[in-house]
C-alpha cells in the first residue's frame, strides 16, 4: 500500500488543470463560493457558456453564473468524467436543478430538469484561463417547454 500521494496527480513546474477544474465546478459552481473565483480563475479568463455569449473576466462569469442560479438556485453540475493533458482538459457533465426563475430566457415552470454537456479549459500559472462550454440546450428547453394540452 501507498501512502501520503495528493489525491490528484501533481505535475512538478506545470499547473494541475485536473484540480482546478474539479475545484472550479465543486467549488465555484456547486457551493457557489465567491473566493474560489479569485482563486482559481485568472483575471482575464475567458468563458464561453451554453446558455449566453462569450465573456471574460471573473466579474463577467460571476454574474453569468449567478443569472444561472436565479434560474434554478439549486443547479447542480456533475463531472461525469475527465480527461486532462498538460494544461488542457475536457469534462463530461451532467448539469441538473429545479426552473423557479428566468433560465435561458424561459419563464419559470417549477419543473425540474438535467441535461448532458461537455467543456474544455485551458489554464496557466495554476488559474484556469479558459473554458467553452457545449451544453445539450435543445434537451433543456424540450424539459422546460409548455406541455401540449390534450
Amino acid at each position: 500500500m501507498v501512502t501520503g500521494l495528493a489525491p490528484w496527480p501533481t505535475v512538478v513546474g506545470m499547473t494541475d488543470v485536473r484540480h482546478l477544474v474539479e475545484q472550479f465546478y465543486e467549488r465555484c459552481w456547486n457551493a457557489w463560493d465567491d473566493d474560489a473565483v479569485d482563486e482559481l480563475l485568472a483575471e482575464d479568463f475567458t468563458f464561453r457558456g451554453s446558455l449566453s455569449g462569450e465573456m471574460t473576466g471573473r466579474a463577467a462569469w460571476r454574474s453569468y453564473r449567478d443569472e444561472i442560479r436565479a434560474g434554478a438556485d439549486d443547479f447542480h453540475n456533475e463531472v461525469l468524467a475527465l480527461v486532462a493533458e498538460g494544461t488542457r482538459a475536457a469534462a463530461r457533465l451532467r448539469y441538473s436543478g429545479h426552473h423557479r426563475g428566468m433560465l435561458g430566457g424561459m419563464a419559470p415552470t417549477g419543473r425540474s430538469f438535467a441535461y448532458d454537456g461537455a467543456a474544455f479549459f485551458t489554464a496557466e500559472d495554476d488559474r484556469l484561463t479558459n473554458a467553452w462550454v457545449l451544453g445539450d440546450v435543445v434537451s433543456l428547453r424540450e424539459q422546460l417547454a409548455d406541455q401540449p394540452r390534450g
